[in-house]
């Protein structure tokens, strides 16, 4: 998924400056933004109170939307590197298509994880026929200086591991969590988990200590370690928990996220995670002339313009608030 801004701020973050050290609740609401012609979302992250959560640098939630009669999800193609994509759905369907030729549509429950290391365009779209209903969540992982001019790969996973017990299914996307691990790819200490709780449920879910972690309501109220969450806010809950506290009084989900703090200090700019100004500079420009980022076939329309850039030079300055 893109960062579809015109006028796209640079976001200097990394670093363990804001790393929550002991346990916090730390609660944001997000802020609406517009996503292509037709699909409104929350971005949690990046936001001017937290720029990460571990590895995890960019935080889209959406839906759910009635689309029975829409376009639903219309996304050019457009370009990026430096990260991965991770792409979840709890209702509807994605058709993804890549410049590696990847075709791949993604419905509930499965993975679809791009690594655009040193340069990769896509696009996503709902098919013409569609469900009635979109709702889902796309995030973006910072890849270390050392895998991120790594070759671009797409991984399509149907089937993840579960955690179960108390009420709670915990379905393990990224990383490992109560010693279940996901096949997919990881540059970085990282979790990401769906986890699902029935109504009356009561559980604990064992966390790893340095580790930083959030939770991202998507349906229901979980009330994580006490606080209630409505769908489309996070729960911001730092470092230096042994085990999360969870209960729901309704059906409820939500996605925990978290992994070690990402020491090194970036830059975020449009769709492009780099280290200086010069090298977003270059991405840019090579997007916009068609020389690196390779084409997608298949969509239907034009893909999209790059903004242009800010005035001053971009610097990455860590997670100062």
């Amino acid at each position: 998924m893109s960062n579809l801004d015109l006028h796209p701020a640079p976001t200097e973050c990394g670093g363990r400056g804001g790393v929550g050290a002991g346990p916090v609740r730390e609660l944001s609401a997000g802020k609406e933004v517009r996503l292509g012609e037709s699909t409104m979302v929350r971005r949690l992250l990046p936001t001017l109170g937290r720029r990460m959560v571990g590895a995890w640098c960019f935080i889209d939630h959406y839906g759910p939307d009635d689309v029975a009669r829409a376009p639903g999800m219309q996304v050019p193609p457009h370009p990026h590197m430096g990260l991965q994509t991770v792409s979840w759905l709890q209702d509807g369907e994605v058709l993804h298509r890549d410049s590696l030729g990847s075709e791949q549509t993604l419905r509930p429950g499965q993975l679809g994880l791009m690594t655009s290391g040193r340069a990769i365009s896509h696009s996503e779209e709902s098919p013409r026929e569609h469900a009635a209903v979109l709702h889902g969540a796309q995030l973006w992982v910072a890849l270390p200086d050392a895998h991120r001019h790594t070759a671009p790969a797409w991984e399509h996973h149907a089937a993840l591991p579960e955690v179960t017990g108390g009420g709670l299914t915990a379905t393990v996307i990224m990383g490992e969590l109560d010693g279940a691990a996901s096949p997919a790819t990881a540059f970085t200490p990282i979790v990401g988990a769906d986890v699902v709780l029935a109504a009356g449920a009561s559980a604990r879910l064992p966390l790893r200590p340095d580790f930083e972690y959030a939770a991202l309501t998507m349906s229901g109220e979980a009330e994580v370690d006490g606080v209630r969450l409505a769908p489309g806010s996070m729960l911001y809950l730092g470092c230096g928990r042994s085990e999360l506290p969870l209960r729901a009084d309704v059906d409820s989900s939500f996605l925990l996220l978290g992994g070690e703090p990402f020491e090194e200090r970036i830059v975020m700019w449009w769709n492009f995670v780099g280290r200086a100004h010069e090298e977003i500079a270059q991405a840019r420009s090579e997007w916009m002339t068609g020389s690196r980022f390779g084409e997608v076939h298949g969509y239907e329309g034009t893909r999209l313009s790059a903004p242009e850039l800010p005035p001053v030079a971009l610097k990455p300055r860590g997670r100062a608030r």
